[in-house]
């Protein structure tokens, strides 16, 4: 009887050894991907971009009896020894916060609502390797590398994922706040697990990728805009003046505030809009 033969160069090989050499590999990859569908916790992100953007989040805890929030990073070990000495019994209603185009910025937006009681993580997109601006803040115009709209998205289902396992964080009083390109994050992002979104800075009017407003029916929304912002005129970029209003879905439990005073893109200095954003989150 003639044996099966494989060619390796010039070189005949039993068909038999072939298989029983690819066999364990077969085996093992096979076994590998059960394993996956078994335990997906041994997939790990360890220093990927996305993982680095909440790695690196700046977070604000609130205290008691009058004391200035925490802030840092969870690294960091300040913000280690107080959750360690923090009663199990304890949540807190968290904010996720998306900063805007060219980065965090100040931190006290982020303040006045740790303050209020709320813990704030706000994951930094340029933790990444490869994050290019997609505005130019000279120029007061956005647009370029459009792609970071969707790395925006996934930042907020990541830092979802993460605050999941936080045994301080209160998983059924989140709250989404983006400023900015934060906030067409927050318009556009589609899930259910928040409890109301604040878009602040955004007018969820424009190109057909960014318009528009992905809160599911029912979820209040507070949507912040001035209405001189000279980055949404017409002069410097086409149809985007307006304000988030025109798409609510539960107009009832929504709001748009639009301030009237003051040609500026930023609206957290104004103490109508944090009176407003903090009015709101407490309702809710």
């Amino acid at each position: 009887m003639r044996l099966w033969e494989m060619d390796f160069g010039g070189f005949r090989v039993p068909g038999i050894f072939v298989l029983i050499l690819l066999l364990p590999t077969a085996c093992e990859s096979e076994s590998w991907n059960r394993s996956e569908l078994l335990n997906p916790s041994i997939l790990t992100e360890g220093d990927s971009d996305i993982a680095r953007t909440f790695d690196q989040a700046t977070v604000l805890l609130p205290r008691q009896k009058g004391l200035e929030p925490l802030a840092g990073k969870l690294s960091d070990e300040a913000l280690r020894d107080h959750l360690v000495n923090l009663p199990s019994s304890e949540h807190y209603p968290t904010i996720l916060y998306m900063h805007g185009c060219n980065g965090q910025g100040r931190l006290g937006p982020l303040q006045a609502f740790a303050k209020a009681g709320f813990a704030v993580i706000a994951p930094n997109s340029f933790a990444r390797r490869f994050r290019p601006l997609q505005c130019s803040p000279s120029e007061r115009t956005g647009g370029r590398n459009i792609f970071v709209f969707d790395f925006r998205l996934v930042e907020i289902s990541y830092a979802l994922q993460r605050m999941a396992a936080l045994p301080w964080v209160d998983n059924d009083r989140l709250y989404l706040i983006g400023t900015s390109e934060g906030g067409v994050a927050a318009a556009l992002y589609r899930g259910e697990e928040f409890r109301a979104r604040i878009i602040a800075q955004w007018t969820c009017h424009g190109a057909p990728f960014i318009r528009g407003l992905a809160a599911p029916k029912g979820e209040p929304v507070l949507a912040i805009v001035r209405s001189n912002d000279p980055w949404y005129q017409p002069e410097s970029t086409a149809g985007q003046l307006g304000d988030c209003g025109a798409f609510f879905k539960s107009p009832e439990r929504s709001r748009s505030l639009v301030i009237d005073s003051g040609v500026a893109h930023d609206v957290w200095g104004h103490s109508g809009a944090m009176q407003a954003a903090l009015d709101f989150l407490r309702q809710k």
